[in-house]
């Protein structure tokens, strides 16, 4: 709503792109809110990236998922996309693929883990295959002095009231998670 994982979204894609041979595109799911409800919680309007429609999923060669979190899961905007995915479910077109997942919470409790954790259902349905990544970000994964979000299981940020932006440890972050899927994806793809 508040643009924080757009953010770490153009951050994952640079990542990706750092990747010789990987081409990284942004799309942003369907909004499910009507725009006055969206003027009166103080959204700003949203980007030009193209909204995605479910059978698009089906020519990535691997998908990272960002979402925003409500009561510690993805917002109902983006389950509501992956519930229109049945078709997808149905013929497996999306087994097999690398998928990772980054968020935005509202607070340190807001569901920094059980955010992903509640995602992973949604990949496992289709089969597909989950990149966390790990520790791979090294000391950055460590840092206690400053407030950061992310964990083992993918980039994050803590949004709050909407005004606070991710640090540059987040994006930073979120360049690796985006680096590390693109370098596993391209790994798979050409095994394949």
């Amino acid at each position: 709503m508040y643009g924080h994982v757009a953010k770490l979204a153009e951050e994952i894609q640079k990542g990706a792109a750092s990747v010789e041979g990987v081409e990284a595109k942004l799309w942003q799911v369907p909004e499910t809110l009507p725009d006055e409800v969206l003027g009166k919680m103080g959204a700003p309007p949203k980007s030009d990236v193209p909204v995605i429609q479910p059978s698009d999923l089906a020519e990535a060669d691997g998908l990272l998922l960002g979402f925003p979190t409500r009561f510690g899961m993805m917002a109902s905007q983006f389950k509501a996309f992956f519930d229109a995915t049945g078709g997808l479910w149905r013929t497996q077109q999306l087994a097999g693929k690398p998928a990772g997942i980054f968020y935005s919470t509202g607070s340190q409790g807001g569901g920094q883990e059980t955010t992903p954790l509640t995602a992973i259902t949604q990949l496992v349905h289709h089969g597909m295959l989950f990149v966390p990544i790990g520790y791979t970000f090294g000391a950055g994964m460590f840092e206690i002095e400053n407030v950061k979000g992310g964990s083992p299981y993918g980039a994050g940020t803590f949004a709050g009231d909407g005004t606070r932006q991710p640090s540059e440890l987040e994006l930073q972050q979120a360049f690796h998670q985006g680096k590390y899927f693109a370098g596993i994806a391209k790994k798979l793809k050409g095994t394949a």
